[in-house]
């Protein structure tokens, strides 16, 4: 039986945390294995609606052991703030239930203040960040001078690593005329926060790989998608993270042969929040038509998304980067009602038919797509729970999506809801 990866096949916001929720009933584990709180995932379980950020999707099953791995960033308040919120809604989430990776960057408050300035600064340089610290804090990963949860376990030494990562920052503060940072008050904020979060810090790579040979399923959920990658994304549009299922593996510590069946997901239609190519926006009375029947409006900042047609060249793109073996389609009920539906097949780019996105900025943006028309349908497929339940017209249109990609439908979700979902193909027993 595999381990399974969940991985966004398109910009973001697919709807993984319902898919997640519903797999973490088999699995034993859930990983988290990159990006932070600016991810966003919605949940709605028997009417109860739950917003996670960093936490994995797992923690509202009891019994299940959620796991945050060292690929990801950690915001120390977000987390605590998080695991306070759930406590108000009944989830309980304890040291029992939740694993941090002793390795993980922290994101600190100069993270933040940094994202936002850079993103402030001029309307022409601007990617759309979630202003949450992300980037600068994987940067200081990279450069070899990031806190880490570990670090808070030896005070002592902890200094010597703020007054290294502040030669950094504090240089590029005077650069860019904002105030210093004070060493020691972030010592001291750090000191505070120390006896919060140890009792999470584990070494997640050993204790994935004992739960791996005692024969444990482990989840392992991706978030943004796999078109923000930094490396195979819309660059410079994109996360400071790989967000294809290859991550999977890196950022948990288990090597590439514990990664068994990756499942994409994606919606029936497509959304992206943010600056950056959009090949199929509908910037028009269908688009906003779209977004207010999807509630498209994003978990963590509230930003409305933007929304267009399905975009069959780029889920094709991503099922081959993230080596998807099947697709989990969301919201299909969005598209009751319309009589026609457009699915763009391949693009033109400067008179010339092409089959995939290029990566070159300027020629992202030049891209034209080209539809195919697909008859609608008019019976709902909202809170659908089996094939029979879908009208004909609907079916034939998942089918065809299966033909255009190259990729089985694996799952079906016709609502947020828990169990409207058509199980096709268990990831788990493939």
């Amino acid at each position: 039986m595999a381990n399974v990866v969940v991985v966004g096949a398109q910009w973001g916001d697919e709807g993984k945390g319902k898919i997640v929720d519903w797999l973490s009933e088999q699995a034993d584990i859930v990983a988290r294995f990159q990006g932070g709180h600016n991810a966003g995932h919605t949940l709605v379980i028997n009417g109860a609606t739950y917003k996670l950020s960093l936490l994995p999707s797992g923690v509202l099953r009891s019994g299940k052991l959620s796991v945050i791995g060292n690929g990801v960033v950690l915001d120390p308040q977000a987390l605590l703030d998080e695991i306070s919120r759930l406590a108000g809604q009944g989830v309980a989430v304890t040291p029992a239930s939740l694993r941090i990776a002793e390795n993980v960057t922290l994101i600190l408050p100069l993270h933040r203040e940094l994202d936002g300035i850079r993103e402030s600064a001029s309307a022409a340089t601007a990617i759309g960040t979630t202003r949450r610290g992300i980037g600068p804090a994987y940067e200081d990963k990279v450069g070899r001078r990031a806190i880490r949860l570990m670090d808070l376990a030896d005070l002592p030494a902890l200094g010597h690593k703020i007054d290294r990562l502040l030669s950094h920052h504090n240089a590029l503060r005077r650069g860019l005329g904002i105030a210093e940072v004070d060493g020691k008050a972030l010592h001291d904020e750090l000191t505070a926060l120390a006896p919060r979060l140890l009792p999470y810090a584990d070494t997640v790579w050993d204790l994935l790989d004992h739960r791996r040979r005692e024969g444990k399923r482990i989840l392992f959920e991706g978030a943004q998608g796999a078109l923000l990658d930094i490396d195979h994304g819309t660059y410079p549009y994109v996360t400071s993270s790989n967000t294809v299922a290859a991550q999977a593996a890196t950022g948990t510590g288990l090597g590439p042969g514990a990664v068994g069946y990756v499942l994409g997901i994606c919606k029936a239609y497509t959304t992206r929040v943010g600056q950056g190519p959009f090949p199929t926006e509908q910037d028009n009375d269908i688009g906003r038509l779209i977004g207010d029947r999807g509630r498209e409006f994003g978990t963590v900042t509230g930003r409305r998304r933007r929304c267009g047609w399905f975009d069959a060249v780029l889920v094709r793109q991503t099922v081959r980067t993230s080596g998807i073996n099947g697709l989990a389609l969301t919201k299909l009920d969005i598209l009751d009602g319309f009589d026609t539906i457009q699915v763009c097949v391949g693009y033109r780019l400067d008179g010339k038919e092409i089959d995939h996105l290029p990566a070159g900025e300027g020629a992202q943006a030049r891209v034209e797509p080209i539809y195919e028309t697909i008859e609608g349908w008019q019976a709902p497929t909202a809170n659908a729970r089996s094939w029979a339940q879908l009208p004909a017209q609907a079916i034939k249109y998942v089918r065809r999506i299966e033909e255009l990609v190259g990729c089985p439908i694996a799952l079906l979700s016709t609502s947020p809801e828990r169990e409207d979902t058509i199980l096709v193909q268990n990831p788990f027993e493939t």
